[in-house]
């Protein structure tokens, strides 16, 4: 692929062009609420709240955090934080008191936009319990210990709530702010600072916050909306979070810089997603295998009717082979392709587009992203690897971060001094410059010096009649290092024995790839984002199978 023309705007500059061109074209339409408006309608709404934030203090540098699903109000912060110069700051859905807390601190955020909460995490309690001086304030604005750098908090919601300001009242504080002030704020933006810093999703560690700039997510939008074909007259239905990549960079901007209309939902649910697949004739639809697989697997399937969907993504795991089969086949999505990526690099590095085979489709991640190098090195030497040869994938481009905020020893260990980005996944590349994925660094099974891919050992348990969903992973061994246990999601009735998984994998594979244990489970603990917590269900495992002492040899 050649370089693209690279777009030089700001996000707030881009929404407003694309309003002037579209103004009455759907930009964003819910169907589980009543939130329907052009390009032009959100341009001008987000106009008035990034008055609203600027009545509150905010400015150029400041951080804004958003604590919310994907709610209309999400987008409208999105996009009045970035018209200011203000960073936003994305907040895990799932998170908790703890996690809260150290996000927080750690980003600096000055404002915090935040629901009642979601499923069993209580956002109303949990901000009250770090901050509790608002019960006691008559002010609006925050004096707190714990979060000394937070001063506003602003409820996306009904209710009152003590120190905290109303959502529907930023329109009118914003009235205090003059046009001319507010045009100064914005026209002194530049497209290279930072907009959006998104925290790792902390799969191997504490997150991180990765400092995206207006650059490197619209561009990197752009081109993933080519790789789709998009149009404005595609209708994108968002079921992934927007606190994620995945959600802002794959979904919204991708949407915004082909004028492509998005039709959002709160939270994931199969049947409200297939819902507003049918109701709004949707064209595109992006997930993580999971949720693709809950949809296929959702009895009511069968009665829907979505022939207009046509394309999506599906990205944040490996995918197996048989569901990109079923989604082709049985949602109609003929030009779906993968992105791979990770928030480092804005997401994307690589992808699939409509114009491949089937067979590339399913089996690769694609080639290099337009203006975006990559290679594969030795993991050990950092020396370049030829084709055909696995080792850690790198990336360098218009699309890397920044760094990740206040931790420049880690910026350091993630990007070269050459600025490459080391992702710590493991991939190999063929003549033709497709990619294919086969496992991270720290993921690799290494038994009794035998080095074992968990997704190769994955994508044929898979395959299994019986088995809905698999995850395979390392577990420590006195005698081995290493031993290869598979945790195993049945099929509704099925029932199946360790012997039968054990058995088919030595009947297929490499003695030393047959699972020492299998686990059947219920589900797999997961990010808010889709993505498998394996060091998790490792975990879980050596308390399961007693291996306490093999991880104390192994990690002595």
């Amino acid at each position: 692929m050649n370089n693209p023309n690279m777009i030089e705007k700001t996000l707030g500059d881009y929404l407003r062009s694309v309003a002037i061109k579209y103004p009455d074209r759907t930009a964003v339409k819910y169907t589980g609420r009543d939130y329907k408006r052009t390009w032009k309608e959100l341009d001008e709404e987000t106009d008035k709240i990034a008055k609203g934030f600027m009545a509150l203090g905010i400015g150029k540098g400041d951080h804004v955090a958003i604590w919310a699903t994907n709610v209309p109000e999400w987008i409208l912060t999105l996009y009045a934080s970035a018209k200011i110069g203000a960073v936003l700051v994305t907040v895990n859905t799932s998170y908790k008191v703890y996690e809260a807390e150290y996000l927080l601190h750690q980003s600096d955020a000055k404002l915090l936009v935040l629901i009642d909460g979601f499923k069993d995490a209580d956002y109303i309690s949990t901000i009250n319990e770090l901050c509790p001086e608002m019960k006691s304030s008559d002010s609006i604005v925050i004096n707190s210990i714990r979060l000394p750098f937070l001063k506003t908090i602003v409820y996306a919601g009904d209710k009152e709530h003590k120190g905290m300001v109303k959502w529907d009242t930023l329109t009118k504080l914003g009235e205090s702010v003059s046009d001319e002030e507010y045009r100064n704020l914005s026209s002194s933006l530049n497209c290279h600072e930072i907009v959006n810093m998104q925290y790792t999703s902390g799969t191997t560690g504490f997150p991180k916050g990765v400092m995206l700039t207006h650059y490197n997510i619209i561009n990197n939008g752009r081109v993933i909306g080519d790789g789709m074909a998009f149009t404005p007259n595609d209708r994108l239905c968002i079921c992934v979070p927007f606190f994620h990549c995945f959600g802002l960079v794959l979904a919204l901007m991708a949407s915004l810089t082909h004028a492509s209309e998005v039709v959002p939902i709160d939270a994931y649910r199969p049947k409200k997603v297939l819902d507003a697949l049918q109701s709004e004739d949707c064209t595109a639809v992006h997930g993580v295998p999971t949720m693709f697989i809950a949809m296929l697997e959702h009895p009511d399937f069968p009665t829907y009717n979505i022939p207009h969907l046509r394309t999506g993504i599906m990205a944040g795991s490996p995918c197996p082979i048989k569901v990109m089969e079923d989604v082709v086949s049985k949602m109609h999505m003929r030009d779906i392709v993968i992105v791979y990526g990770q928030t480092e690099s804005s997401p994307g590095c690589t992808m699939t587009t409509t114009s491949d085979s089937i067979e590339k489709r399913v089996s690769t991640v694609g080639r290099s992203f337009s203006g975006v190098e990559t290679k594969i090195v030795n993991p050990e030497t950092g020396e370049p690897l030829p084709a055909g040869v696995p080792g850690e994938f790198c990336a360098r481009g218009y699309n890397i971060m920044r760094g990740y905020y206040k931790m420049e020893e880690a910026t350091k260990q993630t990007i070269d001094k050459d600025g490459w980005l080391h992702t710590g996944d493991l991939a190999v590349v063929d003549e033709e410059g497709y990619y294919k994925i086969t496992g991270r660094i720290k993921d690799m099974i290494i038994r009794g010096g035998e080095n074992i891919y968990p997704k190769e050992i994955e994508e044929f348990i898979y395959t299994l009649p019986k088995v809905k969903d698999v995850q395979v992973i390392g577990v420590p061994s006195v005698q081995y290092g290493e031993e290869v246990c598979a945790a195993v999601i049945l099929r509704e009735g099925e029932v199946m024995t360790e012997d039968e998984v054990k058995n088919a994998v030595k009947a297929n594979m490499a003695r030393h790839k047959v699972p020492s244990y299998v686990a059947f489970v219920d589900s797999f603990p997961m990010t808010a984002s889709g993505k498998i917590q394996k060091f998790k269900m490792r975990e879980w495992a050596i308390e399961k199978y007693k291996l306490n002492d093999a991880a104390n040899i192994e990690t002595a």
